[in-house]
């Protein structure tokens, strides 16, 4: 709640002006609850009325829609405590509001006239305040304009309290220094992967009584998953496209509509880089020249990439003024500078892409296949309506098969099958989703076919015998067993170097590190021997098992910064902002509280159920 009444506080009615233009000018609207006369609740003589709820909880609704890329439904907000924290925020609102009228904070006309002529929402297209752009966001939004105003006028008071309540809050020197030799600490490392090779002792073969054992006590490991029987019918373009007509005028149609694909003129590989002025780019010309400088350095110089500069592949005509000169070149160069539309110019040619022309006759198949293709689709579609009938008739997929061009199938299918009917997605989900209740309908696959199924049993998931498991279970066992002894291992490695050993005299393969960071990583291994090398002391040694792998970590050094260095006073400036911004938001929590508790507090339970489930 602090969080949000200090942004509040910070930015004074900026919330609401920025909700007018993102919502009220896109044509979102509240719905008025009995007038705007309810509340869900009062602190002091302060209230929340029911639109005010509606109101930020539908924009607090669609900013979380926003982040997770898709609509947030009622129900969602709520298990997500998105209810609970809003009215959090517009208690916590309200009860600052109310201290505020109790001293007597207020605001003058002049200050409120500032406020709305200077929001954006309200500006026409000259820049000056627009009294009718101002009418309508207003009535958007479910306001009139002496609400809104006097709306205004209290937050822009709440906001001066709360300034006043956060200012001068300063963390404590001595806890950003500690904060800041934390983070900014190194160490220097040593760490080993112990592997199989490093075991002192091979792993024993297991016997079978062993393996059964082992098979009987994991059972849940060696399991076969419950498959449907499935029988289908379908249809499917490419089981029609032999049977459609595609004539050799709309295979000549169709090859003349693709010319920009089968007849590309000659091309180069370009990269454009604008100057200021002519003579500027005439000086990084000549410097390139006399080998003062490469191209990517005159892009660096200019605060540009490469990769800012690419045109990609492009003809002579695409290439305006600068054609004649790039399609001289007979190898790759640079040439300018050329005037064009963006400035003086040096253009570097990096590839010649010869004209191609892909005859009739090769691309003849492909066309057809497309076309035929496409045309079978057709035809599917045209008998959706009798296959329809015909399965609505009563007819069994056996007797569809033999009535239509349908073909008739079956297959045992666990989720985890792929070919066939049972690589396209929309099977898939309707043969995980059938019961033996449900009649066949027909349905749509994705590249324009049709199918109809049925549920003709269900196999439970079942232990696999051991018979047809053994080298499953041999390979699990061993598995275990290897990482079980890879830790004993790593454990004796530990227990070496922490009895004075140095982790490379215990016969494994060390890797030295320096100056590794504090969040930092080590390529290619787990990010937990990282933490691992943290959290244990200088010199000592610590064993790990992480992803599925086994080492032992070693910090010997501890580097602490250097207290001259620039980016440590920086980053005690970060981390004094930081502080000293929690600091206030505990300090305007408490205060809310503590004005909730002094004021009063109501809540209409029922006010806000009535709200959530008009939004729902």
């Amino acid at each position: 709640m602090a969080n949000k009444l200090r942004s509040h506080g910070k930015n004074m009615v900026v919330w609401v002006l920025l909700g007018l233009l993102i919502l009220g000018l896109g044509g979102f609207s509240v719905t008025n609850f009995a007038g705007g006369n309810q509340d869900i609740g009062t602190v002091g003589d302060t209230e929340i009325s029911m639109n005010d709820y509606a109101r930020t909880l539908q924009q607090e609704q669609q900013a979380m829609a926003a982040q997770f890329g898709q609509p947030i439904s009622m129900q969602q907000a709520q298990a997500l405590g998105l209810t609970t924290r809003v009215q959090g925020q517009l208690f916590g609102q309200a009860a600052i509001s109310e201290q505020a009228r109790q001293i007597g904070v207020s605001v003058g006309d002049m200050t409120l006239n500032r406020q709305i002529t200077q929001a954006p929402a309200f500006q026409g297209l000259d820049g000056s305040f627009d009294r009718e752009a101002y009418r309508m966001a207003l009535s958007n939004q479910g306001y009139q304009e002496s609400q809104f105003e006097a709306q205004m006028r209290g937050d822009i008071a709440r906001s001066i309290l709360q300034s006043a309540v956060v200012t001068g809050v300063d963390a404590p020197q001595a806890e950003v220094d500690a904060y800041a030799a934390y983070i900014s600490e190194t160490r220097n490392v040593a760490y080993a992967e112990i592997e199989e090779a490093d075991l002192l002792e091979p792993l024993a073969q297991p016997t079978d009584a062993q393996l059964q054992d082992w098979h009987k006590t994991h059972s849940d490991r060696f399991m076969s998953p419950e498959t449907r029987q499935i029988s289908y019918v379908w249809l499917d373009p490419s089981m029609l496209v032999d049977t459609v007509d595609v004539t050799d005028d709309e295979l000549q149609q169709a090859y003349a509509a693709r010319a920009d694909q089968y007849d590309q003129p000659e091309r180069r590989l370009v990269e454009r880089l604008v100057y200021p002025s002519l003579e500027e780019a005439t000086a990084a010309k000549a410097r390139l020249d006399a080998g003062e400088a490469d191209f990517a350095t005159l892009a660096q110089e200019r605060g540009l990439d490469l990769s800012d500069l690419d045109l990609g592949d492009v003809t002579k005509a695409e290439l305006g003024t600068a054609g004649d000169a790039i399609f001289a070149l007979t190898e790759n160069g640079v040439v300018g500078p050329i005037e064009t539309d963006f400035g003086p110019a040096l253009f570097r040619m990096n590839g010649v892409l010869e004209a191609q022309q892909t005859p009739f006759d090769e691309v003849e198949p492909e066309l057809r296949q497309e076309i035929g293709l496409d045309r079978a689709r057709r035809v599917i579609q045209n008998q959706t309506d009798s296959l329809n009938d015909l399965i609505a008739g009563g007819a069994t997929l056996e007797e569809v098969a033999d009535e239509s061009q349908m073909e008739l199938g079956s297959l045992s299918y666990s989720g985890d099958s792929d070919t066939d009917i049972a690589g396209y997605e929309a099977f898939r989900s309707a043969a995980m989703a059938v019961t033996a209740n449900d009649f066949p309908e027909l349905q749509e696959l994705e590249d324009g076919g049709v199918f109809a199924l049925r549920l003709d049993g269900i196999t439970e998931a079942a232990v696999i015998p051991f018979a047809q498991a053994r080298d499953a279970v041999a390979a699990d066992w061993r598995q275990e067993t290897l990482t079980t002894a890879l830790a004993a291992r790593a454990q004796q490695v530990a227990a070496a170097v922490n009895d004075g050993a140095t982790l490379s005299s215990t016969g494994v393969l060390t890797t030295d590190v320096s100056d590794l960071p504090r969040g930092g990583y080590l390529d290619g291994m787990p990010g937990d021997l990282v933490v691992a090398a943290f959290a244990t002391p200088e010199g000592q040694a610590k064993d790990l098992t992480a992803e599925g792998r086994v080492f032992v970590v070693q910090p010997t050094a501890v580097i602490a910064a250097d207290p001259a260095d620039d980016s440590l006073a920086q980053l005690r400036g970060q981390i004094a902002t930081q502080l000293s911004q929690t600091l206030a938001n505990d300090m305007l929590d408490l205060y809310a509280r503590a004005a909730q508790a002094e004021a009063g507090l109501t809540i209409d339970q029922a006010a806000i159920r009535a709200v959530e489930a008009q939004m729902q």
